[in-house]
């Protein structure tokens, strides 16, 4: 676990643009076990890659003409239940810190993982996610 002083500021700056933490197993399976709607989770994490890629990323494809009905987000390394809760969601993908899924109707239609995120700029991440939720959503 990490300390709540380190992984705070981390955290906020997701919750700022409208992402729900889910901390437990219970508000993940509120979330994700809907049968309509859509949702985009970031499993987020203390790596530079979320810092720098993941989560400008996410926030940076928001406001489009489509997007998630809700945001929410898991932190891998602290929330541990609620992300492996998330994880499981997300088969049949390994887990990976950090990593973006978005969900329509219950079923995950879109998934980019740690190798997908690493290396490129939050800009080509937040048009990869644009083109999830036209095609999707």
């Amino acid at each position: 676990m990490y300390p709540v002083e380190l992984t705070a500021p981390m955290a906020k700056e997701l919750n700022k643009y409208g992402f729900r933490s889910l901390t437990t197993p219970e508000e993940v399976d509120e979330v994700l076990g809907k049968k309509e709607g859509s949702v985009l989770v970031v499993v987020n994490s203390v790596c530079g890659c979320a810092a720098a890629n993941a989560r400008p990323g996410a926030i940076m494809s928001l406001g489009g003409e489509k997007q998630p009905d809700e945001l929410v987000t898991v932190f891998a390394g602290v929330d541990r239940e609620a992300t492996a809760r998330a994880r499981e969601y997300m088969l049949p993908y390994p887990p990976s810190s950090p990593s973006i899924a978005l969900f329509k109707d219950g079923k995950l239609v879109h998934f980019l993982e740690r190798f997908n995120i690493e290396g490129r700029p939050a800009e080509a991440i937040a048009q990869n996610l644009v083109e999830a939720y036209n095609r999707n959503l």
